[in-house]
């Protein structure tokens, strides 16, 4: 059975892309008579809000779209995300990076160049070499940190993973696809304000929900690559995934929740009906 989700972040309300991305999902769960989730990603507490959410259930009933209770709220996962990073320290494959942003980019100016990866510069890895007697005796003074993968450890522990892609990647791809999660350099995988990122919550949740198709915009496709890696590290379920065009305005660029007048809430204080929605997506 094919079980699929949509995953917002209840920061603003839900636009003309994630009207597409939530449409896309469930049609490919219809299709196989398979299952349509929900799953909200509220973990950032500072800009998660109740009334967004009430919105994004609203706005979804408005398009006509019906999922599977429950909903599953990653505010509730925080035991879960800790067990994963767990896992991942009893590999040795964390360290406690003390890097500000401006540390790293008054690093990356200073080294002249630095590798650029899907989210922007790559991190130097500055703090990967530290002792672990430096690193405890910093953590023990009370210094902030963030826990950062070591990727070309990881890599080397499990070898690079492969996924399979349904619908077609940015640069046409389908079928099997090798993964290289080199790409990003030692991400983040939790900070003093984030128990997870999503990187890690993602893997961690679908697993847990037993998705087995993820379908989401092209400018998620890179974050396949370093997700598989997640993935083959915890042993965790593998998915198919399936990656769609984005839905752009008239300049060429992905809508954004601060764009109001393309929310589905105002489109549909304007008049819009969901058909109307529909056709404007070309779905």
């Amino acid at each position: 059975m094919i079980v699929t989700r949509f995953a917002p972040s209840p920061t603003g309300y839900l636009h003309l892309g994630h009207a597409y991305a939530a449409i896309a999902a469930q049609d490919w769960a219809a299709r196989a008579g398979g299952r349509f989730l929900l799953r909200i990603e509220d973990i950032d507490g500072a800009r998660c809000r109740p009334e967004f959410e009430a919105a994004i259930r609203e706005d979804l009933a408005w398009l006509g779209l019906h999922w599977d209770e429950p909903v599953l709220r990653q505010s509730s996962r925080l035991d879960a995300y800790r067990a994963a990073l767990a896992r991942l320290d009893g590999m040795e494959l964390l360290y406690p990076c003390f890097c500000t942003r401006k540390e790293i980019a008054g690093e990356i100016a200073r080294a002249g160049a630095a590798p650029h990866g899907p989210e922007g510069p790559v991190y130097p890895g500055t703090c990967r070499a530290l002792s672990k007697r430096v690193r405890g005796a910093r953590i023990a003074s009370g210094e902030a940190y963030a826990l950062r993968l070591d990727v070309t450890k990881a890599v080397a522990r499990v070898g690079a993973p492969a996924f399979e892609e349904r619908g077609l990647g940015p640069n046409g791809e389908k079928g099997i696809v090798a993964a290289t999660p080199e790409i990003f350099g030692d991400i983040v995988l939790a900070r003093k304000d984030a128990p997870s990122s999503y990187h890690l919550a993602v893997v961690v949740d679908d697993a847990f929900q037993g998705v087995t198709l993820v379908t989401r915009g092209n400018d998620l496709f890179a974050a396949t690559h370093v997700q598989r890696l997640l993935q083959t590290l915890l042993s965790l379920s593998v998915p198919a995934y399936a990656h769609h065009r984005l839905i752009l305005d008239a300049d060429g660029k992905k809508f954004s929740k601060r764009d109001r007048a393309v929310t589905l809430r105002a489109l549909r204080a304007a008049g819009a009906t969901a058909n109307d929605i529909r056709r404007r997506l070309e779905w």
